[in-house]
């Protein structure tokens, strides 16, 4: 049986975790399956992981320590300050050796990149009849980033953008070299049977409580919400280093009784906030493919969003299973919000339309996808 190697920064939460879980999923159904990562933050990976599929944890016993070390500046407290230091020198240094080394070591089919920090090592250090992928999960319109994947990408076989419009963008970058660009959208893990009625007066938002997801803007939002209606209340799942200034921010506006922040939440639990919610709401600047908003629309929820955040524009249809705001005009997403609060035949209009465009995310649909391409690619005769 052919062997695919998937290489991981780690496997706590984040999408492109979430995207390593899946597609190890998919494939150890045709393929053995090895994750190589980096750190084991959690002693479990955050999002199930087919048993079959080895996880190789390179690091098992260090963590990156970027709080710690903020926290010893915060602080001014010198002697922590060198000791984060050195501790943090001595991460990086071991992140990049021990993966090398495994890479060098790898006796695989195909190896598949999920950070470009990885991409340099594969094209320079994997045996040369391994088939090398790359993929790219991020979008934040940066030059300098966009370049450094570029040039990551020497010796790549295959470049896979996570959305449609990376891909393109990178099709024209690429044209002249060897690697070609491939994209196969993303899937749901799984597809619920059970829908939202709708009918509970909850506004659901998940992600990383960090600056590029735009939470700060999102009470902003609520805070015109709530002026006309005010028993419907907003929950945010997730965890992150915005936290505090969101916190103090839903205190300012005294907001407290109608916003409340769950922290990190598990599958499950994600599972029955969906069920509760009536609207789904995403107030990022950067996305490449938000694979919160096809799980949400899987639940029949309309989706509103910025879009700001590129991927969104490929999942939302504007009026039709949700609402795409421009200029990150924060009245506008209000008004919308309110005029789906007012009338629940539209958010059930909606929300039918966004139950039927998320059985294209079903994994089923995408499995065929990815085993079509790995017959295409894996030779008959290509046994390392």
């Amino acid at each position: 049986m052919k062997k695919i190697v998937i290489l991981a920064l780690h496997l706590s939460t984040g999408g492109i975790e979430k995207s390593i879980a899946t597609l190890s999923n998919i494939l150890i159904k045709k393929y053995n399956v090895e994750i190589i990562s980096n750190y084991q933050i959690e002693e479990t990976p955050a999002f199930d992981i087919d048993k079959r599929v080895k996880i190789t944890y390179l690091m098992p016993n260090l963590k990156p320590n970027q709080k710690e070390f903020k926290e010893a500046v915060r602080k001014f407290n010198i002697f922590e300050i060198l000791k984060q230091g050195i501790l943090a020198i001595k991460i990086l240094y071991l992140r990049q050796t021990l993966m090398l080394k495994a890479i060098k070591n790898a006796k695989c089919d195909v190896m598949i990149s999920t950070r470009y920090i990885h991409n340099t090592l594969i094209g320079k250090y994997a045996d040369k009849n391994i088939i090398k992928i790359a993929q790219e999960h991020n979008n934040n319109g940066n030059k300098r980033y966009i370049k450094k994947v570029v040039n990551s990408l020497k010796n790549i076989d295959y470049f896979m953008p996570v959305s449609k419009m990376l891909t393109d963008m990178y099709k024209k970058m690429l044209i002249g070299t060897k690697t070609k660009c491939v994209y196969i959208h993303h899937s749901l893990k799984t597809y619920t049977n059970e829908t939202s009625k709708l009918d509970n007066k909850n506004i659901v938002s998940i992600g990383r409580l960090s600056e590029e997801k735009g939470y700060l803007d999102l009470i902003d939002v609520y805070e015109i919400v709530n002026k006309t209606k005010p028993d419907w209340h907003l929950n945010i799942a997730g965890d992150g280093n915005e936290k505090e200034k969101i916190e103090k921010k839903i205190h300012e506006k005294n907001l407290d009784d109608v916003v409340t922040l769950l922290g990190f939440i598990k599958e499950d639990e994600i599972h029955q906030l969906l069920l509760k919610s009536s609207i789904y709401v995403m107030t990022s600047i950067n996305e490449c493919f938000p694979l919160v908003l096809i799980e949400a629309e899987s639940y029949g929820l309309p989706l509103i969003a910025f879009d700001s955040a590129e991927g969104t524009k490929e999942i939302i249809k504007n009026e039709q299973n949700g609402y795409l705001i421009q200029n990150r005009d924060k009245g506008q997403m209000a008004k919308k919000i309110v005029n789906l609060i007012d009338n629940i035949e539209l958010r059930q209009k909606i929300g039918q339309t966004s139950r039927i465009e998320s059985k294209k995310f079903k994994m089923e649909n995408v499995e065929n996808l990815w085993y079509e391409f790995m017959e295409e690619i894996i030779k008959p005769d290509n046994n390392v």
